[in-house]
């Protein structure tokens, strides 16, 4: 089971990567697609966080602290999990953050007025930032599935399309500054193995505090973070990618297909 957690991580991580080759080698963003795909990967998200994840980590603190202590806990581990990430997110500068759109046709077009040293200096610390993202949102997806596998595969997809953008982001400002794709697709793959990196770290730490406590306090933390994620950086990117409309009927997508899993693996 750990080793398949794992690999799911590592594969939502690397995702980044995949975004490094849309944008190196692909002449233009399908934003329609993206936008659906994005909210798609919001509603899947999301609706487990609320109705799976969040469910789990209430019932194991319940069933050791008693039902109503066991209830608040939980509710403050989510609540935490939230200002985890939130605070997480305000240390990317605004001119930085990773999670504004970016298209695949930025790589055709002229260089901008911004010296070279700027743009590399953007691109890295793009992939920093999205390093330092992807840290929490690794082990949110290890847990997943070190408690379910096929929970842990929707999650994992959902993040790994989640990925795909921020690839973009790290890839198109040190693309422009060094005219390398090697170096850019570098750059790009290494900031998504921050992924597999939380996983790892996270693991070997819990480990030690393992028991029914520290995993419903994980599982309430994680669902606190996967629901931030959705809604701060994966609603408004897919919004920026395409229409209100399309962004809307990729999450209720999600949602529905999440949810149908869920009863189907009962």
């Amino acid at each position: 089971m750990v080793v398949q957690a794992f690999l799911l991580t590592l594969f939502a991580g690397l995702a980044t990567a995949v975004g490094s080759v849309l944008a190196l080698f692909a002449r233009r963003t399908n934003t329609h697609v993206l936008s659906i795909a994005l909210g798609f990967s919001a509603g899947v998200m999301i609706y487990v966080s609320l109705v799976e994840i969040l469910a789990k980590g209430q019932a194991a603190l319940g069933e050791e602290l008693g039902a109503e202590t066991g209830g608040w806990v939980a509710l403050l581990a989510f609540l935490g999990g939230i200002v985890l990430i939130a605070t997480i997110d305000r240390l990317v500068p605004s001119y930085e953050n990773p999670h504004e759109a970016h298209r695949v046709e930025e790589m055709s077009e002229r260089v901008p007025v911004a010296p070279e040293q700027r743009l590399l200096r953007m691109g890295v610390l793009s992939a920093l930032a999205i390093a330092i993202h992807n840290f929490p949102e690794g082990l949110a997806t290890f847990v997943a599935a070190l408690d379910d596998t096929a929970l842990g595969v929707s999650i994992a997809v959902a993040v790994a399309v989640h990925n795909v953008p921020e690839g973009v982001a790290v890839s198109v400002p040190i693309y422009y500054a060094t005219g390398s794709r090697r170096r850019a697709f570098v750059y790009s793959a290494l900031s998504g193995l921050a992924e597999p990196a939380g996983a790892l770290i996270g693991y070997v730490f819990l480990r030690a505090f393992m028991g029914p406590v520290t995993m419903g306090l994980t599982f309430a933390v994680v669902a606190g973070i996967m629901v931030y994620v959705s809604l701060d950086e994966l609603l408004p990117t897919a919004r920026e990618y395409g229409e209100h409309h399309l962004a809307m009927g990729g999450l209720f997508a999600g949602m529905a297909v999440m949810g149908a899993s869920l009863l189907f693996f009962l």
